[in-house]
């Protein structure tokens, strides 16, 4: 997958619209809608697999479970959350490790302290450049002997961090860049303005821009007008703010609620049951036809159920 992310980053239109998720059934529903690219988020998968707060607790181990599960369950590239590569280089090291023989095609890494916490949460600190750069050449090295196509980014959280400003943003994007790193990612910019500073002062690199400190949120058009290679949409944040209205009406209306929903969706070709399919059902059907006595296969013809992957 490695190979098909740079394909996509040197050859598609830009900017290049990822959908980040935490789980391998957010990038299940992702491909299936046609994206082509999916980003790890480690904030919403310390939501949805921990059940914790981005600050942190997560640990190598359980990170790299959940991102070769998300690698494994579909076939486009997936761009993961790399932390602050959980230490210092020697961490990092390890960590790009496991994260490329996981099957990442791209990861980025931060130049927060440890522990760090959500970039947009206040009380973000950062370490010295020379700290930084030291883990990026760790994870290029690193990066280079296992697979030179795995796209390596070097993420700054300085602009919103202690003491941060949109000219250390600079300062940190161009020392990251002589460390060997594919793209920059710069977070929590505060302005259109202060985007299009970054930007332009780096016209030749390719940039990931998440820009959820702006308001007004920037729409396509800003985007595809910007500059920036790459950008991407939550679904973990649309999912979690939709079934939190879904459950207040719900507590209010119980069953009702449930039914008025799904009539809803009657035009949509998800059904009650389609997460069987989309998770790969009929694959079980194929297996059990290759290897199973046709006898044992009755079962299908004599049963009744609402979903049959026989199709």
């Amino acid at each position: 997958m490695s190979s098909e992310l740079r394909r996509q980053l040197r050859e598609d239109r830009k900017p290049l619209v990822g959908i980040s998720g935490a789980t391998p059934h957010h990038a299940q529903l992702t491909e299936a809608a046609g994206f082509r690219l999916f980003f790890h988020s480690g904030s919403q998968a310390a939501a949805h697999i921990m059940g914790m707060p981005d600050a942190g607790l997560m640990t190598l181990t359980e990170a790299t479970d959940n991102i070769r599960r998300i690698c494994q369950s579909i076939s486009i590239p997936v761009i993961a959350d790399c932390e602050t590569g959980f230490g210092n280089v020697v961490n990092t090291t390890r960590a790009v490790h496991e994260f490329i023989t996981a099957g990442v095609a791209g990861f980025f890494l931060e130049d927060q302290t440890f522990p760090k916490r959500c970039g947009f949460t206040k009380g973000v600190e950062v370490v010295s450049i020379s700290e930084a750069s030291a883990k990026y050449r760790a994870a290029c090295a690193k990066r280079d002997d296992l697979d030179p196509d795995v796209v390596v980014i070097a993420r700054t959280d300085s602009r919103a961090a202690v003491g941060g400003s949109v000219d250390e943003v600079l300062r940190r994007c161009e020392a990251y860049l002589t460390c060997g790193v594919d793209m920059l990612m710069v977070m929590a910019l505060q302005s259109r303005e202060e985007m299009q500073r970054v930007l332009e002062a780096f016209p030749e690199v390719a940039i990931y821009i998440n820009a959820s400190s702006v308001k007004p949120a920037l729409s396509t058009a800003e985007y595809e007008a910007s500059g920036a290679a790459v950008y991407n949409i939550s679904i973990s944040k649309v999912s979690q703010l939709m079934m939190e209205a879904f459950l207040r009406d719900c507590r209010e209306r119980q069953a009702d609620a449930f039914n008025d929903f799904m009539e809803t969706q009657k035009q949509s070709k998800l059904g009650t049951f389609s997460y069987l399919e989309l998770t790969g059902f009929p694959a079980v059907l194929d297996i059990e036809k290759r290897f199973l006595p046709e006898e044992r296969l009755a079962k299908y013809a004599g049963s009744l159920g609402e979903y049959d992957p026989r199709g």
